[in-house]
């Protein structure tokens, strides 16, 4: 399989999976899902469900990440990340509110964004503070993982690529075990551009409804409070192993 993600983006999704340190509760690294000789990624992954269309300060949009294990064995300790990509490259890291499910918990869990050189933002599906360790893809099944999505009021008219990476963590290592196909989308403004009913959660709180968190303030949920900084460090550490990091990439 071709990927036409670069390693710069490979590495930062590395990065933001791993900031330094496994969770000072998680046990021994699950094994590897990916092995050597494969020319496939382990997990095939795919975006479905969601509305053409968001409005600038409206409600959110559900959509799902699909993600089929096409091995033999378990693959745990999986973290889908989020890259979002929009034409004119304005879109700012505190103006996407992602949100996503798992099955242990009825409140969804915060995607925090951060901001790569290219001007790419990507969020991990990942929340150390709540216990969240990953998911867990059994040998040949598949999960499907829920997530919705809304744009704070400022967010400027556009186009909008998301896609998804999926890495496996194990302790201060990760390996790229999958890649989703493309999800686009526009981002509109003013009443003419909702998702509509059949991409609304009518039971989610409308962003409308008082300011939105920014990214701020959102910084104790998702990756344990993950900082800028904190990202850089880890993208140094994610480099240290580039050879071994981009040995694991399909093509």
């Amino acid at each position: 399989m071709r990927l036409c993600t670069p390693a710069s983006l490979f590495l930062t999704v590395v990065a933001v999976v791993l900031p330094g340190a496994a969770p000072a509760h998680a046990e021994a690294p699950p094994p590897a899902c990916a092995t050597a000789g494969e020319s496939d990624f382990p997990l095939t992954t795919r975006i479905h469900g969601g509305p053409d269309s968001y409005r600038a300060g409206g409600g959110f949009g559900t959509w799902y990440l699909e993600l089929t294990n096409t091995t033999g064995r378990s693959c745990a300790g999986i973290h889908p990340v989020v890259v979002l990509v929009d034409d004119d490259r304005v879109l700012r890291a505190s103006q996407p509110l992602l949100e996503f499910y798992t099955q242990d918990r009825e409140l969804p869990h915060t995607v925090r964004f951060e901001t790569t050189d290219e001007d790419e933002l990507v969020g991990a599906l990942a929340d150390d503070d709540a216990g969240f360790e990953g998911f867990t893809v059994g040998a040949g099944r598949t999960l499907t993982v829920k997530l919705r999505l809304a744009l704070t009021s400022d967010t400027v008219a556009g186009e909008v690529v998301a896609t998804a990476a999926v890495v496996q963590r194990r302790e201060d290592d990760g390996d790229w075990v999958g890649q989703s196909d493309e999800y686009r989308f526009r981002i509109g403004t003013g009443t003419g551009a909702d998702p509509g009913p059949d991409g609304t959660d009518p039971a989610s709180p409308d962003p409308r409804d008082g300011d939105p968190p920014s990214a701020h303030e959102l910084s104790g949920t998702g990756l344990g409070g993950l900082d800028t900084a904190l990202a850089a460090t880890a993208l140094l550490l994610a480099a240290g192993g580039v050879a071994v990091l981009l040995g694991r990439r399909r093509r």
